[in-house]
């Protein structure tokens, strides 16, 4: 159509004009992402829900539990929600650092280095029994989980967010394993367990799953910018300072209870306060509880104590350090 002097132009089609999508409010990420994982882990809510808190609180999990209760399927299905990239390293006794970090590779082309990097430059990275490979390996994961950055023949690469290290260990099994120090411990922000699912639950999952990997059908449904972005928001969450009070008499209990050898460092009273803050952003709110402090306490503080009468934490169960940090809990007054 030839348009002519004085003749009208058509109207430009505004649906042809890309528009700005409006960013998602925290509590549609949460929703998006614990309905995503919902459809693969059966009646493990409350464990998909601190994963979400570690996730943004940008801190790493030690999930320790015995094989078989969906630890892989959990993290697998974690970064597909996410639309992150996803990575498993099976720690193993001849492991070494550069397996997970990278290498850097000769080029004869021009005599310079190239550097490969490693599996540990994914979004959400699976360190499947870690307690199965050297100290040596275990250590050269200690950067990472601090400072989300790698540092290779004296150059630093760093990692793109999100990125959260989820590790398995089998507490039911030590033979040939190297338990992880306190140090080590303590780059983890949540210790969790899954556990079996419900009976009904367990038995709807043998039903479906048959030789079908779920997985494989979950979609991402949220991007990287609200991932990032919901982050962000996390250091806004408000902190009353009564809650902040209740948590350094729970600090100051632990360092002075007869059941306890070793409390609770300041290292370990920050991400107690991190992930509090996160779990209520997860939980729909921007200002903490009482109860997102005493939620938290035994996923974030059982790792990082050490009991009476054990020189260090490798001897002590799981069971024994929650009970006396309960102990804890029980003498000191909650805010109202």
């Amino acid at each position: 159509m030839i348009v002519g002097r004085g003749a009208q132009r058509p109207a430009t089609r505004r649906s042809a004009i890309p528009q700005p999508q409006p960013q998602l409010q925290p509590d549609e990420v949460v929703a998006r992402i614990e309905a995503a994982v919902g459809r693969v882990i059966r009646g493990k809510n409350e464990v998909v829900r601190l994963l979400l808190t570690a996730l943004f609180a940008r801190g790493h999990v030690l999930i320790e539990d015995v094989p078989g209760v969906g630890k892989t399927t959990l993290a697998r299905t974690i970064a597909a929600a996410v639309g992150g990239t996803f990575r498993r390293v099976q720690f193993t006794s001849d492991l070494l650092p550069s397996d997970i970090l990278g290498v850097s590779v000769y080029n004869q082309a021009d005599g310079s280095f190239d550097f490969k990097k490693g599996p540990i430059f994914a979004n959400v990275v699976l360190a499947d029994e870690i307690n199965r490979t050297s100290p040596r390996t275990q250590s050269a994961l200690m950067e990472v989980l601090n400072e989300g950055h790698v540092t290779v023949d004296n150059e630093t690469y760093a990692l793109d967010a999100p990125f959260m290290v989820i590790a398995t260990q089998n507490p039911a099994e030590h033979f040939g394993t190297y338990p992880l120090p306190e140090s080590q411990m303590d780059r983890f922000l949540l210790r969790l367990v899954v556990g079996y699912p419900a009976p009904h639950e367990e038995r709807r999952v043998i039903a479906e799953r048959g030789g079908f990997d779920p997985v494989t059908s979950v979609e991402s449904v949220v991007d990287h910018v609200e991932i990032r972005a919901t982050q962000k928001m996390v250091d806004s969450v408000r902190v009353d300072a009564a809650l902040l009070d209740y948590m350094m008499a729970v600090i100051a209990e632990t360092r002075r209870s007869p059941f306890l050898a070793l409390g609770v460092s300041t290292r370990g009273g920050i991400a107690w306060y991190r992930a509090a803050q996160a779990y209520a952003l997860v939980n729909g709110r921007d200002y903490c509880v009482p109860d997102d402090f005493k939620k938290l306490a035994r996923p974030c503080l059982a790792h990082r104590v050490v009991l009476m009468g054990h020189h260090d934490s490798l001897t002590q169960s799981r069971e024994e350090a929650e009970r006396a940090l309960a102990e804890v809990l029980e003498r000191v007054a909650i805010p109202l």
